[in-house]
């Protein structure tokens, strides 16, 4: 296929698909059939990877996710879950932005997008992977504060209720928690400049399962 000579990577926009199809007369009709044979999908408008026969390397669904709506990284709970902090598979990749709240269906699954203010979105987050998967992802210490923050249901009295939250309703896994560091976590609590987010850190301060 003459895209995939000149294509560097295996996820194309719709102005490098045009770019490369510059020879064609009706360039929307060649995108057409490459879609139609499955030598291209659409993720989302705009948005296209080769199909698998033509792929260099697996796919990425977390590339995918700062790609499909941004600016985003994954955090929440596709991000704990990647980090083993809770026991659950999570199939639905989770993301933060700055955006609006957004959730898109392709055919790689299902991209969900949650709001958050700018001068609380930056700090904790990090590149993951390597090469031309690399992706921006919360630290652990980020997609937690993240999903503390989003989780409108819990709303904490005092330090005691962390623990039924935690260990009961997200079933975090204790050592995790343990080897969060505590540094991180009140710089990022700073940046929340929120009281849940501050008890968060302070319980955290302490050993997850000890006295409080």
């Amino acid at each position: 296929m003459d895209i995939r000579e000149q294509a560097r990577t295996d996820v194309l926009d719709y102005q490098q698909l045009v770019s490369y199809l510059h020879g064609y007369a009706k360039p929307r009709d060649r995108i057409s059939r490459l879609l139609a044979d499955g030598s291209l999908i659409r993720v989302r408008k705009g948005l296209y990877v080769f199909g698998e026969r033509y792929r260099r390397a697996p796919l990425s669904r977390e590339l995918l996710a700062n790609l499909i709506y941004g600016p985003s990284y994954i955090s929440l709970d596709y991000a704990l879950s990647h980090y083993g902090m809770i026991p659950e598979r999570v199939e639905n990749v989770t993301s933060v932005t700055t955006g609006e709240s957004r959730r898109f269906s392709t055919p790689f699954g299902v991209f969900t997008y949650r709001p958050l203010a700018l001068r609380r979105y930056a700090p904790g987050i990090r590149w993951s992977g390597e090469g031309d998967a690399r992706c921006l992802m919360a630290s652990p210490e980020k997609a937690l504060v993240d999903k503390v923050w989003t989780d409108k249901r819990f709303s904490p009295a005092s330090l005691k209720d962390f623990d039924a939250y935690l260990f009961e309703d997200l079933r975090m896994d204790e050592q995790r928690l343990s080897s969060l560091d505590t540094d991180r976590l009140a710089a990022i609590a700073g940046a929340f400049a929120s009281r849940k987010i501050t008890m968060l850190a302070q319980r955290l301060a302490r050993r997850p399962g000890g006295p409080l």
